[in-house]
């Protein structure tokens, strides 16, 4: 190796060693922390405001019955227009009678028949039976006559039984409605054929009101059993029905509490009434069920921009000592505005972040700034 070679090297090497130096020295240097994020809070607020809880409901009639028929045969009339409203008692289908008058004519013819036997064996026994007491017969004979009356009185009420059974058939083929209520489209024509029992006609249902069905979670059952236990007057407006944002006029009656609740859902089945005397209501219909806040106790509410959403529950950052934020989880309840109802979670005298949760995790320090001023319009509530 030459000379000047050599010295190029140590050159080389020590600045290799003053790089290295400075680098190691840039790395002990520790970048300043980020300051706490800047959060606004309010408290949770305390309201009396009048609110309603909503239940999906389906409606369905108090009195409903399928119409069939009770005898075989083709339909001879229709005598009732479809939807109609009926009146208890009124004839609404017939069937062909011709085979069921006939049967019933020869049920009678019988039982002139067995009635006149019936004469006969009696006047032939009484004739033995004096005969008998002359000793003039013998024993045997007078058996006879006995049991021929037997028979002759027994083959009588089987006639009368069968007359009954045959008048029976007469009397079915027609149909009468059971109660006073509302007809549906008939599914037969005249002229149609039917069978004793499985055809379907039509079907009656009650008008006059209707029960309007819907689940109620067990944790609400001591207060909807107190509702129902409670006085309710027609003008009690504590249970309404709404349609799309349409309110029924009038409002229902807590009549019934199912008797178990449902090991799958956890919930029990209430059904109110509601008067349906202009026939607005119809059996089938869905719609919501308007329970008014008739709880005493004031309700909490706080902003809902303060609520985020994880995996289908709800949370809220709350400050506590030295300004770091945990999170609470809460159950809600109704929407009031820019606000909502808070169940459980929180107390009245409780706390919440309001701006800035987006960027808060639990034990995060915050810096506390004043809150920004109420928007005029606002995201949408969060999702329950």
């Amino acid at each position: 190796m030459n000379h000047h070679f050599s010295k190029q090297l140590v050159r080389f090497t020590g600045l290799a060693s003053i790089a290295l130096m400075s680098a190691c020295g840039n790395n002990n240097t520790t970048p300043p922390a980020p300051p706490p994020p800047q959060v606004s809070i309010e408290p949770v607020r305390q309201t009396d405001a009048v609110y309603y809880d909503e239940y999906p409901a389906t409606i369905t009639a108090l009195n409903q019955v399928e119409l069939r028929p009770q005898v075989s045969g083709f339909i001879t009339g229709v005598h009732f227009e479809d939807g109609a409203k009926v009146r208890k008692g009124q004839l609404l289908y017939s069937v062909d009678a011709q085979l069921y008058s006939a049967n019933y004519q020869q049920a009678v013819a019988n039982l002139q028949v067995v009635e006149a036997n019936v004469v006969k064996a009696q006047k032939d026994a009484n004739r033995y039976h004096e005969l008998d007491k002359a000793d003039a017969v013998a024993k045997q004979l007078v058996d006879n006559a006995d049991a021929a009356l037997q028979v002759a009185q027994r083959q009588a009420a089987a006639a009368r039984a069968n007359i009954q059974a045959v008048s029976t058939s007469v009397r079915y083929t027609k149909v009468f409605a059971p109660f006073d209520g509302v007809i549906g489209i008939s599914l037969v024509k005249v002229g149609a054929a039917v069978t004793a029992g499985q055809t379907l006609l039509n079907t009656v249902s009650g008008n006059g009101e209707l029960a309007v069905d819907f689940n109620v979670e067990q944790k609400d059952i001591f207060r909807f059993a107190n509702l129902l236990n409670g006085k309710q007057s027609a003008t009690d407006s504590t249970f309404t029905l709404a349609f799309e944002g349409d309110v029924y006029p009038q409002p229902g009656k807590l009549v019934l509490i199912d008797r178990a609740v449902n090991p799958q859902t956890g919930t029990i089945k209430a059904r109110l009434v509601f008067p349906n005397k202009d026939n607005l209501l119809k059996a089938g219909m869905n719609g919501t069920v308007r329970i008014k806040n008739s709880s005493s106790a004031q309700s909490l509410v706080i902003p809902y921009k303060a609520v985020i959403e994880q995996l289908g529950e709800y949370f809220v950052y709350v400050p506590g000592d030295s300004n770091k934020v945990s999170q609470r989880k809460v159950v809600l309840g109704k929407q009031l505005g820019s606000d909502i109802i808070v169940k459980d979670g929180l107390q009245a005298n409780d706390k919440v972040v309001t701006q800035g949760v987006q960027n808060l995790r639990e034990g995060v320090k915050v810096t506390i700034g004043a809150p920004a001023p109420a928007a005029t319009t606002g995201a949408s509530a969060p999702k329950k």
